[in-house]
């Protein structure tokens, strides 16, 4: 499960860094850039929901 986390925060991260270069800060809510803010968005939200994961199995542990 370690493993499963860090692969998948690493492209998590990724995926934020393609989308940043693809941002047009001049029209930032219209066509790619718009696309680009949702990836961002979402891909900020998994590495959220992984850190709440890895919590949940340490909070886990301690109630063993």
């Amino acid at each position: 499960m370690k493993i499963f986390n860090i692969i998948l925060s690493i492209l998590a991260i990724v995926f934020i860094i393609i989308n940043a270069l693809k941002l047009d800060f001049n029209n930032l809510f219209t066509g790619d850039s718009s696309i680009a803010l949702i990836g961002i968005v979402a891909a900020i939200i998994i590495l959220v929901l992984l850190q709440i994961l890895k919590k949940s199995k340490v909070i886990a542990k301690k109630m063993r």
